[in-house]
């Protein structure tokens, strides 16, 4: 695919996107899932199967990623049952479809500014032709700034048009325009991008949200959120900017933290913490980093049931202390 030309497919039909999250609001439901794992195959391509279940896995040390772990190396368990690992490779090459999210409510406002110059830098560091990005921001309604492109200067251009609370248009209105309820639509955020954007998608799938991880007036819950993640195989990494002098100024309670480890933790990301604005730089170089030090890990559960449960994953590092970063589980296919 040519370096500004967006893939017809991987484009979406914009009123598309929107419906489908109103439908399932209308109803007070998250849409109905259907879980398919993708196992590698040759010429860095993962087929959709229902055999094998794909783990990404990032190894540090206490100080950076660990780079070069063999197979033999690992111990990976399924509901505390040993598996055998069919597949194995280390992901630098592996084309990666990313999704940026950008928190635009007033809490932000301080730190908004820096998020815009890093996230552009990261992607000029990271993003290549065969790589797939969209921009999408959140405040009191969620709205797509850019759809799918390896095009460096529209995502600079999404992102630079990120304004505080509802500003930036995008290429379709927001679906719930001037409500009153909540100025933080986070889970909202993270269960759109999952189920609309990434659910069809295969090999490496990434979110990044830039956000203090506080959600004000999300319809969709955080379990939901999260559900729609993990049924979508995606990694969520968060750059935590909290400005908590604008909760104490508005008298109001802070629970961000918690929400964001529940979501990298579950799906295999990491929460970097940035205490001053300009450390911004470096929580995207970490992420960057890890994306290309990641470990995909390939193995067919030997419990075959189809039952539509949650299955949890442990993967470990044989003989060392190592840090282990990879989702916690998966929902197995029901039929």
């Amino acid at each position: 695919m040519a370096q500004g030309v967006e893939s017809p497919g991987k484009a979406r039909g914009m009123a598309m996107f929107w419906l489908a999250l109103a439908s399932c609001l209308a109803w007070g439901l998250p849409a109905a899932w259907s879980s398919q794992e993708n196992p590698p195959a040759s010429d860095q391509t993962l087929r959709v199967t229902t055999s094998v279940v794909n783990v990404y896995a990032v190894v540090r040390d206490k100080k950076r990623p660990v780079p070069d772990l063999t197979r033999d190396d690992f111990e990976l368990t399924e509901d505390g049952a040993p598996q055998d690992i069919r597949y194995f490779s280390r992901e630098t090459d592996t084309p990666l479809t990313m999704g940026i999210l950008v928190d635009t409510s007033p809490s932000q406002q301080r730190v908004l500014g820096v998020e815009q110059e890093e996230a552009k830098t990261f992607i000029n560091q990271v993003v290549r032709p065969k790589d797939l990005t969209f921009i999408l921001h959140f405040d009191l309604e969620v709205e797509l700034l850019q759809d799918f492109t390896s095009d460096h200067r529209l995502l600079a251009r999404a992102i630079d048009s990120t304004q505080i609370n509802g500003g930036g248009q995008g290429v379709m209105p927001g679906p719930f325009p001037g409500t009153s309820v909540g100025g933080t639509h986070l889970h909202d955020a993270v269960y759109l991008a999952s189920r609309d954007l990434l659910k069809g998608e295969v090999g490496r799938k990434v979110l990044i949200m830039l956000t203090d991880g506080e959600d004000q007036g999300s319809r969709i819950k955080l379990d939901d959120a999260l559900e729609a993640a993990q049924k979508s195989d995606v990694i969520i990494y968060t750059i935590a900017i909290t400005d908590r002098s604008f909760y104490w100024g508005h008298m109001m309670g802070f629970q961000g933290d918690s929400i964001l480890k529940k979501y990298s933790e579950e799906t295999g990301g990491r929460v970097i913490e940035v205490s001053r604005a300009k450390d911004t730089a470096q929580a995207f170089q970490d992420i960057a980093d890890e994306l290309r030090t990641q470990y995909l890990l390939g193995y067919t559960p030997k419990n075959t049931r189809h039952d539509g449960s949650f299955r949890k994953i442990r993967v470990k590092v044989r003989g060392h202390d190592y840090k282990v970063q990879a989702r916690r589980g998966y929902y197995a296919p029901a039929d």
